[in-house]
């Protein structure tokens, strides 16, 4: 029995030995083979008299795809065509200095209702980008069947636009269609209770009215003019065609066929697919047997190495670019939020890293928990005290967002920026009548008279009422204070520009709140004159998410999707009645990011999307 025993327990050993030597050779293997791939050049072929190619409905977003966003779509190939706006602009730079790239072609057939995160700054930039490559040389051509305003704000930049013979053009102005909730609140029993500060703070206004306010309708209009003047000087500029006809259009027409667009010089050519095919064939001197046109595809192009073309910095001396992108939380966060610990852990590590010789902080963020954008801002603070900090907003800087922006050296905006909303609020909402209209009733004992004051079994008596209300007004007051110091503006005027009131970039240079107009491409050059590095410095990106690793990763799944003839998933628009259902997730989304300990936020009203 004693030798069983032991023959057993040798054999079991003997085998879990084999095993892990047979698995310790397996990883040697995978890892010798990813290094083998690693080490050949990847990089795409750029053929000579190539077109880039760039798809309208990309989903370009300011940071980079998350490891978390990276795994869970690399073999799915969903929404694989997401780039982040530094990497546009710098493939658009490559291109424009490329002799091999004669031409861009502006792809608008399917973006049209796209999911894209992009808003009208961050496109703004990248038109700013395709007018550098214009000038240089590049031929410039559009092509699209149904154009929205969006796609044709950037597209109105090309040389030659084509619309398809049953093509559409939007035309129709802005607007923006918030939903409020308070009717629903009433009707389900949900009690809801606000304490704000700023006649203009409308971010609660979706849970405790059913329409817009006297002074939220008037901001909301201000922003939405400011916005769209800002549209139609742009297109009108680059078509030739008077401002004020684009308004007619506008107040007339509203949606042009594609003759009445040709005709009132919105395009310059109905036609279609094929016939742009042949004429960018010519261009690019392909043959008449070829399928298509010399072309690479800007995902593609982005990974051609920029060095030969004089875009790539490689310098010890690094300028660090900090993306805030999402609601600003509590804690740390998640990869698509803005977590105050968690920024505030990146800038103490930038402050003292001796090689970050400057920050561009790079802001897209609505705001959210008045804690976190404290806790961030003052790290901020202490980092411009021994280097350069420089604040690039995006589509939106506003509340929080505006908060954690006040103690930089210079701030830069896009004119169609939505920055501002000073202003702070507390939701304090209650179950009471929803509970007790199904039965639920709640008793307390306590030992002090505010002891069960974050209950949710009751409304907040007055006294509760005004505890919350001292807690807004001071975190008001130290916001004031924060703008007046780090704007260097007159108390009296801080008062009379806050009140929660948004403004877009134009109107935000106009009052002090921002210095200057330009995007992040300008924010970084002014960092590298504060630092004094001239054209000696190499742009670091954080958070830092995507890896060696992932990116090789990435390339693999690519191509065993190609190789299994799996589609890429084509973004499409969602109907009417499912845009509003998923309107209505946004709204509840934004209660899931309220997490602020001392249920206090510096948010911007409502869930502003301009349409």
């Amino acid at each position: 029995m004693r030798n069983f025993l032991k023959q057993t327990f040798a054999s079991v050993i003997g085998s879990l030995l084999g095993l892990m030597i047979f698995c310790g050779i397996g990883t040697t293997g995978l890892f010798l083979l990813l290094i083998a791939i690693a080490s050949k050049d990847t990089s795409p072929l750029v053929k000579d008299k190539s077109v880039l190619v760039f798809d309208l409905s990309m989903n370009i977003t300011d940071s980079q795809p998350s490891s978390h966003e990276f795994f869970q779509k690399a073999l799915s190939g969903e929404d694989n065509d997401k780039l982040s706006l530094r990497a546009v602009l710098d493939a658009l730079e490559k291109a424009r200095r490329d002799k091999r790239i004669v031409a861009i072609y502006l792809d608008a057939t399917h973006s049209a209702g796209s999911s894209s995160a992009a808003g009208l700054a961050t496109l703004k930039e990248i038109r700013q980008a395709l007018e550098k490559c214009r000038a240089a040389g590049k031929k410039i051509v559009a092509y699209g069947l149904d154009w929205g305003q969006r796609e044709y704000y950037l597209s109105s930049v090309a040389d030659t636009i084509v619309v398809n013979p049953l093509g559409e053009m939007d035309i129709k102005g802005l607007s923006t269609q918030p939903m409020f909730l308070a009717g629903a609140f009433q009707k389900y029993g949900i009690g809801v209770q606000v304490v704000r500060e700023g006649k203009f703070k409308g971010a609660v206004e979706p849970y405790v009215l059913t329409k817009f306010s006297a002074e939220n309708r008037e901001q909301t209009q201000k922003l939405l003019n400011d916005v769209w003047v800002e549209w139609r000087n742009t297109v009108g500029a680059s078509r030739k065609i008077n401002p004020g006809m684009l308004q007619a259009l506008s107040d007339n027409q509203a949606l042009l066929l594609a003759e009445q667009a040709k005709a009132s010089n919105l395009v310059d050519k109905v036609g279609y697919f094929d016939e742009v095919v042949t004429d960018l064939k010519q261009l690019t001197n392909s043959k008449k047997e070829d399928k298509t046109f010399t072309q690479i595809s800007l995902s593609d192009y982005v990974e051609v190495p920029g060095k030969s073309l004089g875009v790539e910095h490689n310098s010890k001396n690094h300028i660090a670019v900090v993306y805030a992108e999402g609601e600003i939380v509590d804690g740390q966060g998640s990869d698509t939020e803005v977590g105050g610990d968690r920024f505030a852990k990146i800038f103490r590590r930038l402050r003292q890293d001796q090689n970050i010789k400057a920050v561009v902080l790079r802001i897209n963020s609505p705001g959210g928990s008045a804690t976190a954008a404290e806790v961030m801002q003052r790290e901020v603070r202490l980092t411009r005290e021994v280097k350069p900090v420089v604040v690039s907003m995006g589509d939106v800087a506003a509340s929080g967002g505006y908060w954690i922006a006040t103690n930089s050296n210079r701030i830069f905006a896009e004119p169609n920026t939505i920055t501002g909303s000073i202003g702070v609020f507390g939701l304090l909402f209650n179950a009471q009548k929803l509970a007790n209209n199904n039965g639920i009733t709640w008793d307390a004992v306590k030992t002090g008279r505010y002891a069960d004051s974050r209950t949710v079994s009751r409304p907040k008596s007055p006294q509760e009422l005004a505890l919350y209300q001292h807690s807004v007004d001071r975190i008001y007051t130290l916001f004031l204070n924060k703008v007046v110091q780090g704007r260097k503006l007159p108390e009296q005027k801080v008062a009379e520009i806050a009140q929660g009131r948004v403004w877009s970039g134009t109107a935000a240079k106009e009052i002090g709140l921002v210095d200057e107009i330009g995007g992040m491409e300008a924010a970084i050059a002014y960092a590298a004159g504060q630092a004094n590095l001239g054209d000696n410095w190499e742009l670091k990106e954080y958070p830092r998410f995507s890896t060696f690793e992932e990116r090789l990763f990435g390339k693999v799944a690519k191509e065993v999707r190609t190789a299994m003839g799996v589609n890429e998933a084509q973004s499409k628009p969602a109907d009417p009645l499912t845009a509003e259902f998923q309107k209505l997730q946004q709204e509840i989304a934004i209660l899931q990011h309220i997490n602020d300990p001392l249920g206090v936020y510096a948010r911007l009203p409502f869930n502003l999307k301009i349409e």
